[in-house]
């Protein structure tokens, strides 16, 4: 019940900050839901005029049952579905049963309390009229047939009207012509505005006076049982139903959800049958817990697919995003710092130590975060996954204080940073210009979803378990401070290395090329093995890697990254000369070379010799340090290393990365910008 507690805090924390209209949290007995239709009246309950409304999202008085509700009858107190609020909802042919008498019931004994409200007393008229739907209809809002019943589709060749855009399909089994997309009209939502004199603000969704309103009446009339709350540990009056859409309006899925009474989920262990000796929770607390959880997703939440994960201050202060990349996070100050731009290549100076420069900055990015929280104060990390529609489960929660949060995401951000490959939009401040994509490398830790993605691909539907599965595993990574799982790092390296399948298994939007998608995911699998070993759970395999090219480094696996890089190299910049556009043969021969290196390099050897001798003529001066190049790796090897055949291990990757990213300042008459642009 921590949980509960925490989000309580959170929510009396929040709710006393002055925010903005679009970020203030849900009022207790309120929901959000997407209406479809508005119903404007006057003070006296006639009616005016009516429109379609399309993505607007409102915030509505709401019962305990009725913020929960999935199926049966639970209306709303005010705004609600047309067969709620419609008396001639069947008389013009309804599909669906009407919940007029309920609807009706509930909102004349708000207005008969002493905490009715005049717009809702306006609607309460109207509404007790009985013509909801022939007003609609009159005001080409709703659409019938000649015999005065709704349309579940539109017959004619014309465009469609609004009603039909914005209502989603009926699922196959309950349509009537099952080949024929088909809505029910009565399941649009009606919000209400009430026009009352000049009163400025008609909109009952934006009316403060008429929340307070409903709040107080749900408070005193409730009529909820007393028992003990496990949160607060006291009586207090106990809520039977649980709020739902967390993470978006149309979410069904429940954190508390208990029914012995049809469903018997407890059978022959409790005797009441709301569940309540289950679990007994507060209805304050409840309200006060699922509003500041449903407010905190939208605001800060990671989502993929249906998890969601979110972490928060409980004194409401802002808090770095576990699940966000070094170069999203500290994007300004860090990442896209302007010392580490190279203006005329879209490089970075890999003459200096950048893992050194990296640390400093980002050490005095976090001590941002640590002067503005106390070091006890309170962080938790949450995240959640619903395995059916109806139900949600809590994958993964910590308390953690402030120093110790701020210092295992550091330690994730310093451990598995590495240049990452990032593409940004320019735009011009006057506008005279059009807006040119640059290509940076900062140094930057992978974003979860990145990693994701660079391990098991990034389209196909069948893979969204297994994605989800990988996330899962990487946040311990980073907020327990745990070891990197191994068959990630092998999955990753594995397809950074397979170059030439990447065009069967991947697609990629129009602004990322094949190329440019292969250059992320090699800086991503270079992370993660550099972090891998880094936090490798035996001491003794444990080694440090630079992001700077190690000239001095004698490992196989690396030398051999190395060559691999410098062949490719000399090859591209012959095939520039000739104005030629195809893959290198070190490009075709990559996962051939990861697996049976000695071998496969005699034949890449082989092969750039034409090339060389092209360039003996125009590019004289870059073959003869090309070739000293090579000199110098070569002699560098032990003879029975270089002939060893043994597939090479993921270091590899690191001394092809480092000699690539060298190249970058080394190459000053060969321009990287066509390079990069593809």
């Amino acid at each position: 019940m921590s949980w509960l507690a925490k989000l309580c805090e959170t929510y009396e924390a929040a709710i006393s900050r002055d925010l903005p209209g679009s970020a203030k949290l849900i009022p207790i007995s309120h929901t959000l839901q997407n209406a479809h239709i508005n119903i404007v009246i006057d003070g006296q309950g006639n009616f005016r005029r009516a429109s379609v409304l399309e993505k607007t999202q409102i915030l509505l008085p709401a019962t305990e049952k009725s913020a929960g509700r999935t199926s049966g009858q639970a209306p709303h107190p005010l705004a609600d579905k047309i067969q709620y609020v419609a008396r001639d909802y069947p008389a013009h042919g309804g599909r669906k049963e009407s919940f007029f008498a309920s609807y009706e019931k509930q909102l004349a004994a708000w207005c008969g309390s002493k905490h009715n409200h005049r717009k809702a007393t306006a609607i309460h008229r109207y509404i007790s009229k009985g013509r909801v739907v022939e007003d609609l209809l009159n005001a080409h809002v709703l659409h019938a047939n000649s015999e005065g019943n709704l349309l579940a589709d539109w017959p004619h060749r014309t465009e469609k009207p609004s009603i039909f855009k914005v209502l989603p399909p009926l699922d196959k089994k309950k349509r009537q012509n099952k080949d024929r997309p088909e809505i029910e009209q009565g399941d649009a939502l009606v919000c209400w505005s009430v026009e009352i004199g000049t009163e400025p603000d008609s909109n009952t969704w934006e009316d403060s006076s008429l929340w307070q309103s409903w709040t107080h009446y749900e408070a005193q009339e409730g009529g909820r049982s007393t028992g003990l709350c496990y949160v607060l540990g006291e009586a207090a009056p106990l809520a039977s139903n649980h709020p739902a859409k967390l993470r978006h309006t149309g979410d069904k899925a429940k954190l508390i959800s208990a029914n012995d009474g049809s469903g018997f989920t407890f059978r022959g262990r409790f005797t009441d049958p709301s569940a309540l000796q289950a679990c007994g929770v507060g209805f304050d607390v409840t309200q006060k817990a699922h509003s500041a959880l449903r407010w905190l997703i939208a605001r800060q939440g990671f989502r993929n697919d249906s998890q969601v994960y979110v972490s928060w201050a409980v004194s409401g202060k802002p808090t770095p995003e576990p699940m966000k990349s070094t170069a999203d996070l500290f994007a300004a100050e860090l990442a896209f710092g302007a010392e580490e731009r190279d203006e005329s290549e879209g490089g970075m100076d890999h003459s200096v130590d950048i893992g050194a420069s990296f640390a400093v900055r980002l050490r005095k990015y976090m001590a941002g975060y640590y002067a503005k929280l106390d070091p006890n104060e309170q962080i938790v990390v949450m995240g959640m996954d619903s395995a059916t529609p109806g139900r949600m489960a809590i994958i993964y929660y910590r308390e953690l204080l402030a120093s110790e949060f701020l210092e295992r995401l550091e330690s994730w951000h310093r451990d598995f940073a590495w240049p990452q490959r990032y593409l940004t939009e320019e735009h011009d401040p006057n506008g005279k210009k059009k807006s040119r994509r640059r290509v940076s490398w900062p140094v930057s830790s992978p974003a979860p979803r990145n990693i994701a993605e660079a391990a098991y691909g990034r389209v196909l539907d069948s893979s969204a378990p297994l994605k989800r599965s990988v996330i899962e595993r990487i946040l311990p990574c980073i907020v327990d401070v745990r070891p990197f799982p191994h068959d990630v790092v092998v999955s990753t390296v594995r397809r950074a290395c397979n170059r030439s399948a990447k065009r069967l298994t991947d697609q990629y939007s129009n602004v990322e090329s094949e190329k440019a998608a292969w250059r992320r995911e090699l800086g991503v699998a270079c992370a993660l093995y550099k972090g891998f070993y880094l936090r490798h759970p035996r001491k003794e395999q444990r080694r440090n890697y630079s992001m700077t090219l190690e000239e001095e480094k004698r490992t196989r696996d690396y030398l051999y990254g190395r060559l691999l890089a410098i062949a490719e190299w000399i090859e591209e910049v012959a095939l520039r000369v000739a104005d030629e556009s195809r893959p290198t043969t070190a490009a075709r021969l990559m996962q051939r070379f990861a697996d049976r290196p000695f071998s496969t390099w005699r034949t890449i050897e082989l092969s750039l010799q034409p090339y060389m001798q092209r360039l003996q003529s125009s590019r004289a001066g870059f073959l003869v340090n090309r070739r000293k190049e090579l000199d110098c790796v070569l002699a560098a090897f032990l003879p029975q290393e270089f002939t060893d055949d043994r597939a090479l291990s993921g270091e590899f990757l690191l001394g092809y990365h480092c000699q690539r990213q060298a190249r970058r300042k080394t190459d000053g008459e060969e321009s990287q910008s066509k390079e990069e642009g593809e």
